[in-house]
């Protein structure tokens, strides 16, 4: 990291808390955490010294994510703290439902802010590789993935992205029709195919423009009847 001693004593408090939480938890702390940390009543306040240090070049900051904020190294590049383990408790956003079936409304918010009692406990591995920051759950409605081994009521783990490999399951968003929904994932030109995993159902052809990703499955949580 970078010397602190060229910002002010608000920021200095804010670098040191950070790299303390990351230490101890093994992910970033969220804007909340950090003023209550540092006495800042204000996210607002928080928000703008972030900012300030990301400008700097001492953070990093992925969007609207959630717990999106990353230390910068020497080398100009984010720092990568290990995943912590499941007995310090690995919790990713259960954000609301997406329906397994035809697509469905849903607020244009979902998926970017999220409370702690919403969150639920994973294990590393269920993640793959991928940062918890850009994870975030879903409860399955409906049974149109159930030969893909996805079920009513399931939960399924995404990676937040807005690309997708052909065959990859996805969470897609129709912006024409302001609907969601979960889907094997087809590009065919100036077309998108999103296919269902069930032996009565048609595919879901919708123009290429007006479908984006917003994540692909990582893993499925099984509900146990």
């Amino acid at each position: 990291m970078k010397s602190y001693d060229r910002r002010s004593e608000r920021q200095r408090s804010i670098l040191r808390y950070m790299e303390q939480y990351i230490e101890s938890n093994g992910y970033p702390p969220t804007i909340r955490e950090i003023g209550l940390a540092t006495d800042i009543n204000s996210t607002s306040v928080v928000n703008y010294n972030l900012n300030k240090l990301v400008q700097a070049g001492y953070l990093s900051r992925s969007g609207r994510v959630s717990r999106g904020l990353r230390l910068v190294g020497k080398n100009g590049e984010p720092m990568v703290h290990n995943i912590m383990s499941i007995d310090k408790g690995l919790f990713v956003p259960l954000v609301g439902q997406i329906v397994a079936s035809k697509p469905v409304p849903v607020p244009d918010d979902a998926g970017h802010y999220y409370d702690k009692e919403n969150a639920i406990n994973v294990t590393p591995d269920m993640l793959g590789g991928v940062d918890p920051a850009n994870v975030f759950a879903l409860r399955v409605k409906g049974d149109s993935m159930i030969d893909a081994m996805v079920a009513d009521g399931d939960i399924v783990l995404l990676n937040r992205q807005d690309t997708a490999q052909q065959g990859d399951m996805v969470a897609v968003w129709l912006d024409e029709r302001s609907e969601t929904t979960l889907k094997l994932y087809y590009p065919e030109g100036e077309r998108v195919r999103l296919q269902p995993k069930h032996p009565t159902m048609d595919a879901i052809y919708v123009d290429a423009r007006h479908c984006h990703v917003r994540g692909k499955v990582l893993t499925v949580i099984r509900r146990i009847h």
